[in-house]
């Protein structure tokens, strides 16, 4: 039987979610599997992958073979350099310490470069809702300048009308009859 490593898609549309699953090559992508090793979640930046480190490694070493994108899921959490520097302890280039500590070397740079790429993430969109804000306050201050504009020609033109509605009722005023004095008799 041909064991494949392979992603089994879950999740909704547009929002993909794989398990990291060891399946006979016959079986759909969907379907049957033999274990579940690990998840895969593309969406986050940078992408989460959760693997079970040891039955990963055992399954590569038995000859399971993975598909493009779990093998690079493997190399990526070392897999297949821990697979590399067992065969080299096999052979006797190294002892099992070497081997370890050139292991153990490498997780901690990458491990390094991962909260590296996540913090610059964070620092960019933190810069990005700073300019986003920034460019709301300016929108927001020219429309409050262009409403209060408005409404200092309004005031302007009821003052006006005011102005000239008072001068016509004075002139009424003037106008009207003197009031008739009672008439002695």
């Amino acid at each position: 039987m041909a064991t494949r490593i392979r992603l089994q898609r879950h999740g909704k549309k547009n929002q993909p979610f794989y398990h990291i699953v060891i399946a006979d090559g016959r079986a759909p992508r969907d379907g049957s599997f033999i274990e579940r090793i690990g998840s895969y979640n593309p969406l986050t930046h940078p992408a989460t992958i959760n693997l079970d480190f040891d039955r990963a490694l055992y399954w590569v070493e038995v000859g399971a073979s993975p598909s493009d994108t779990a093998r690079s899921i493997l190399k990526k959490e070392g897999v297949y350099l821990m697979k590399h520097l067992r065969g080299g302890i096999a052979k006797g280039a190294f002892s099992d310490i070497d081997a370890q500590r050139k292991f153990d070397a490498w997780k901690q740079e990458n491990e390094a470069k991962i909260s590296k790429a996540k913090s610059e993430s964070s620092e960019k969109s933190r810069n990005e809702l700073k300019k986003r804000l920034e460019a709301e306050a300016k929108i927001k201050d020219a429309i409050s300048a262009k409403v209060a504009a408005k409404y200092a020609k309004e005031a302007e033109k009821e003052a006006k009308n005011a102005e000239e509605v008072a001068p016509a009722e004075e002139v009424i005023t003037d106008t009207e009859a003197p009031a008739e004095e009672p008439v002695n008799e």
